[in-house]
């Protein structure tokens, strides 16, 4: 009897170590980003853009939830806080910012080289392996196929599905509303040309580039411009600005496609889709990177429709109204990209848009 007592609490003993070896292992697992601060700097444009800022901020949120860590964001209200702002996020303990925007490369490079205990990421930024600190990533996309396939909807859906019901008109004409003439912007216009051609070669494509990303008016402004041409659909890569364009499309009744994540919220009976790329989830993965130690700096990473990463946003409250074909169409575009039989052209002199 007491030789059964004894193997009963050696078992005993054995599971409520195990239970609490499993239990520490959980703690430890939760607590993995405990102390962690991953930061980023917004463009001008700021949170609220419904656009990269806020794609970004949500990777932010995401890894913050998923791993424990402590996100910040600073808003950058002209050019010249990129640099303050991105060493400050450094000084004040981050392990890694990321500077978000084609407009703040030079900046992040100089923060890097400054704070160079800390990694640097750049949404949309470009740095030359050549020269690059170590402590700096480069994080592009391939917004040409993003692009590309936002054309082949539109240039199939202006051309044979004109009614009232669709917001379409008999007219044969698209538009794209710019903000700067930067080389992310240049691809998803690059890339919607090619798209509308592919499928429409006679439609007329037409481009404003605003020369901001912050100024909603001039937005509105461009796109009723090109509303009064006859276009009924308006792509605005643009930023804040573009939420104008939007608008200005939503008080014509006519439709738009919105641009990085998918801004159908901002005007739900407007925005068809949105010509979208994985700025969220390549904020997320570069921050899990950093926190298991493989974060490998001086170099680019590109993420296009073979990682998840290009592609266009649910049709939502039209899904009903895109015919199957031009579905069956979409569907033919994406295998094709992927497989490489469409290559979408990254540039207008590629494109061979003059517009």
């Amino acid at each position: 009897m007491l030789k059964g007592f004894k193997t009963l609490v050696f078992i005993l003993v054995v599971l409520l170590i195990s239970t609490g070896m499993v239990f520490a292992g959980g703690a430890q697992e939760e607590a993995a980003g405990e102390g962690f601060i991953a930061a980023m700097a917004t463009d001008v444009g700021g949170l609220g853009d419904k656009s990269f800022n806020d794609g970004s901020y949500q990777g932010l949120l995401d890894a913050q939830s998923d791993f424990g860590i402590e996100a910040r964001v600073v808003e950058s209200k002209q050019q010249t806080d990129y640099v303050p702002n991105l060493m400050g996020l450094a000084e004040d303990g981050a392990e890694v910012v990321f500077a978000v925007g084609f407009l703040m490369a030079d900046a992040m490079i100089e923060a890097a080289q400054n704070a160079p205990d800390a990694c640097f990421a750049g949404i949309d930024i470009w740095v030359d392996p050549s020269t690059a600190p170590d402590n700096v990533l480069g994080i592009l996309f391939k917004e040409q196929e993003s692009g590309y396939l936002a054309g082949v909807v539109a240039g199939l859906l202006t051309k044979q599905y004109a009614s009232a019901s669709t917001k379409l008109n008999d007219d044969n004409v698209v538009g794209m509303v710019l903000g700067m003439d930067i080389p992310p912007v240049e691809r998803f216009q690059a890339g919607f040309y090619a798209g509308v051609k592919s499928v429409n070669p006679d439609c007329e494509v037409l481009s404003v580039v605003t020369g901001s990303f912050v100024d909603q008016a001039k937005g509105k402004e461009a796109a009723l411009a090109m509303i009064e041409q006859g276009a009924d659909f308006i792509f605005q890569i643009a930023g804040l600005t573009g939420i104008g364009a939007i608008n200005a499309a939503r008080e014509s009744g006519i439709l738009a496609i919105g641009v990085d994540v998918d801004q159908s919220g901002v005007a739900p009976a407007t925005v068809l889709t949105s010509a979208v790329k994985g700025i969220t989830s390549a904020t997320y993965l570069t921050i899990k990177a950093v926190l298991d130690g493989e974060f490998v700096g001086g170099d680019n990473k590109v993420f296009g429709i073979n990682e998840g990463a290009t592609g266009l946003a649910p049709f939502h409250n039209f899904d009903s109204m895109v015919p199957a074909e031009v579905k069956a169409a979409l569907e033919k575009a994406i295998a094709d990209l992927k497989s490489g039989k469409i290559v979408a052209p990254a540039t207008r002199a590629e494109a061979g848009y003059e517009g």
